[in-house]
């Protein structure tokens, strides 16, 4: 069975009214946040990011770079099913399909279960994450995987070594204690205004070149919730959208295979979480075309 018997056509992200032949960026929306547990609604985030985009330039000025240029297509949005495993194994179905095809997949969450899905349809791949949590609980509400426990799985696959995350300001007595246990690495957005970003961005590369292959996962609650206060968990002293940009621009490049944006929650603001997300999107296809160059 193809990708394109899971999906569902939509809005197409950016809207350029010149298609490309041969696209290299391939986005898929995942509409699904039956495990969210504080405030739902991460499935319309995805057609939000969409809207967005069709309203924001693609001339991004960080990198001098018109998005425009760049062949784009959009999956549309995943048929999903009320079952996390078996969403999540659609979701890696399909990008693995598209990773196939030589394209560089952005999936738009949806809750941040989904990255379980996503991430492993790469053989080998370290997972970088910017989030407010940890989510690393062995179990929440009486679910093994959820948007609370999916990282603690992805480590069992993976393994602690292969996960970074940034931007953490809210965990539970256990999440750190597995994180010390396994010496998994994390900094709190709190670390970050303490270490700087340039002494961040060297700690970042020295782990990333341990790998052949990143794959970047965004919760826009990594933000403050005064510039994204549309998420399904908020967490307030968060990162700044310039901090978070000035972070990827030195991140990205030819060793970043997959990405995917996620938690924006529409209906607890006026649009705003989502236009952060379609920024960042637009911002990383740009940084990762300008260091290829």
């Amino acid at each position: 069975m193809s990708y394109r018997e899971l999906t569902c056509r939509t809005l197409e992200f950016g809207g350029f009214e010149r298609k490309a032949e041969q696209p290299r960026y391939s986005i898929l929306g995942v509409p699904y946040d039956f495990t969210s547990t504080y405030r739902p609604g991460a499935r319309f985030g995805p057609s939000a990011i969409r809207e967005a985009s069709l309203n924001l330039e693609a001339y991004c000025i960080r990198s001098a770079f018109d998005v425009e240029n760049v062949g784009i297509e959009d999956l549309g949005d995943l048929n999903v099913l009320n079952d996390a495993g078996a969403t999540v194994e659609r979701v890696r179905r399909v990008v693995e399909e598209t990773v196939e095809e030589g394209k560089f997949p952005i999936v738009l969450g949806g809750e941040h279960t989904i990255t379980y899905g996503s991430s492993q349809a790469f053989k080998e791949v370290a997972v970088l994450s910017f989030d407010a949590h940890l989510d690393l609980r062995d179990e929440y509400l009486g679910n093994k995987l959820s948007h609370a426990t999916f990282m603690r799985r992805l480590c069992e696959v993976l393994g602690p070594g292969k996960v970074f995350e940034v931007g953490v300001r809210a965990l539970s007595g256990e999440e750190l204690a597995f994180a010390k246990e396994n010496n998994l690495q994390f900094l709190t957005a709190r670390d970050i205004e303490h270490i700087g970003i340039s002494r961040l961005v060297d700690r970042l590369r020295r782990w990333a070149s341990k790998f052949e292959s990143l794959y970047i996962t965004v919760d826009v609650d990594v933000l403050d919730p005064a510039y994204a206060p549309g998420v399904g968990n908020p967490v307030p002293e968060g990162l700044s959208p310039t901090k978070l940009l000035d972070l990827l621009q030195e991140i990205c490049g030819p060793r970043v295979v997959g990405l995917d944006v996620v938690e924006v929650s529409p209906s607890y603001d006026s649009g705003i979480s989502a236009l952060q997300a379609s920024n960042l999107i637009y911002n990383v296809i740009a940084f990762l075309e300008t260091a290829k160059i």
